[in-house]
């Protein structure tokens, strides 16, 4: 019980210490002139400021610099400059075969993803006896753990006992073909890791869709109907322009958590001949060959890769992106 007691005092003191700060924050910026409502909207983020300094900015810095560095986690880092930037671009057999597997993911897994759970929002956007239990369905995977489906899915795609090879076998045996040897053979590996994740993001992307669409004014659809226009014109001129800022979040996140997939690749354990997921990369370099200035190098080439996919998607904003703010202004 007194050990207990005594990890309990030791965590209630990291609380105190933050208000102490956001007390000692308000009282300074008071007296430097600060009005009363900047100085505790400020002293509120106080504490948070100081856990992202701690534990995102300080470890995004010191990974940028280990990236430049020959450092295995026992010793002291030795500066190397570009030397594993170098060693990644020209000499590195595992590096380029993982940006493709992980680009090729990402390029396949974003748009089925989004297309398909806005068609399935709008399905469920319609009016009719029971909608509320197939939203319920399709939220599932959402809340679903992420390991224990990506075991689920692992049994699913057995080769010699899993149940879609028990499906598909008869159709395949009609064409002469055999089982396809889902993360054995590099030609089923993509295809393989594409569903289950197209899968697993449908629950949220849906919501988050169906959302967008109960938002859209009916008075536009009865306007349009009195024009005559047709289902597909009313999509294209109405619903679309009304949710491609949900459209834009989505793609942005969905890119940013396919290009991250980790979890679920190293539970299913596919054949390496496909190459590795960027992420395994990093895990692999850094904490079971102990190399952390190669594993940092790759974690910073695949944040500048996001970085760039983003900040290109947001340049082609103003070309399909609708914001009825800025249309009043």
């Amino acid at each position: 019980m007194e050990r207990y007691l005594g990890t309990f005092e030791r965590w209630l003191i990291v609380p105190v210490i933050l208000t102490a700060i956001a007390f000692a924050t308000y009282y300074l910026l008071k007296r430097h002139g600060w009005k009363q409502r900047q100085a505790t909207g400020f002293a509120l983020i106080t504490p948070w400021l100081v856990g992202f300094i701690i534990f995102t900015a300080f470890p995004l810095i010191y990974s940028l610099y280990l990236s430049f560095t020959d450092y295995s986690l026992f010793g002291k880092p030795k500066w190397v400059g570009l030397k594993n930037y170098i060693w990644l671009f020209t000499k590195d057999v595992e590096f380029w075969p993982s940006v493709k597997i992980t680009l090729l993911y990402a390029a396949l897994t974003v748009p089925i993803g989004v297309i398909g759970s806005l068609l399935v929002a709008l399905l469920l956007n319609k009016k009719v006896k029971g909608i509320g239990v197939f939203r319920t369905i399709y939220y599932l995977p959402a809340v679903l753990p992420e390991v224990a489906v990506a075991l689920l899915w692992r049994w699913l795609f057995n080769s010699d006992s899993g149940l879609l090879n028990y499906f598909l076998s008869p159709i395949l045996k009609l064409f002469g073909l055999g089982k396809p040897n889902w993360f054995g053979d590099p030609k089923f590996v993509l295809p393989a890791f594409v569903i289950m994740s197209v899968w697993g993001i449908f629950g949220t992307n849906t919501v988050v869709f169906l959302a967008g669409l109960q938002g859209v004014p009916k008075s536009l659809y009865e306007v349009a109907d009195l024009d005559g226009a047709s289902s597909y014109k009313k999509f294209k001129y109405i619903t679309a322009p009304q949710i491609s800022p949900i459209i834009l979040l989505q793609i942005i996140m969905g890119m940013i958590s396919s290009l991250q997939i980790f979890t679920v690749a190293m539970f299913v354990r596919p054949t390496t001949a496909a190459g590795k997921f960027m992420n395994q990369l990093i895990y692999e370099r850094g904490f079971t060959q102990l190399h952390m200035g190669e594993a940092s190098a790759v974690a910073w080439v695949l944040f500048v890769i996001i970085l760039a996919l983003t900040l290109l998607v947001f340049r082609s904003t103003p070309a399909w992106v609708y914001y009825e703010a800025e249309v009043k202004r």
